[in-house]
């Protein structure tokens, strides 16, 4: 800010210029009519991006949680279809506790 934009013009002043622009924006201000129906318009348009919002995030949930069990179910059905050493009863049995 120099010296010259803090020195106010010939024949004014500060409390002049916020009067003077307070008058021109009140003025401004009056001429705006909302419609009659404005709210209402704005909350019907709030409420639909609201209920569309919750419904991409019920779907996109539904998504993820279909895929994750497919993938689940997927990778147990890879597991080998023969018993694994440790199920089959064959194999070193000296761990094996004796019978009395």
């Amino acid at each position: 800010m120099t010296h010259r934009d803090a020195t106010p013009s010939r024949g004014t002043s500060p409390d002049r210029t916020e009067r003077e622009l307070q008058e021109a924006l009140a003025a401004l201000a009056d001429g705006v009519r909302a419609a009659p129906d404005a709210y209402r318009t704005a909350r019907g348009e709030w409420l639909r991006r609201e209920r569309r919002r919750r419904l991409i995030l019920a779907v996109l949930i539904a998504v993820v949680f279909t895929l994750a069990t497919l993938i689940g179910l997927w990778v147990l059905n890879q597991a080998p279809a023969d018993p694994g050493v440790i199920f089959s009863g064959v194999g070193d049995t000296s761990l094996a506790r004796p019978h009395p």
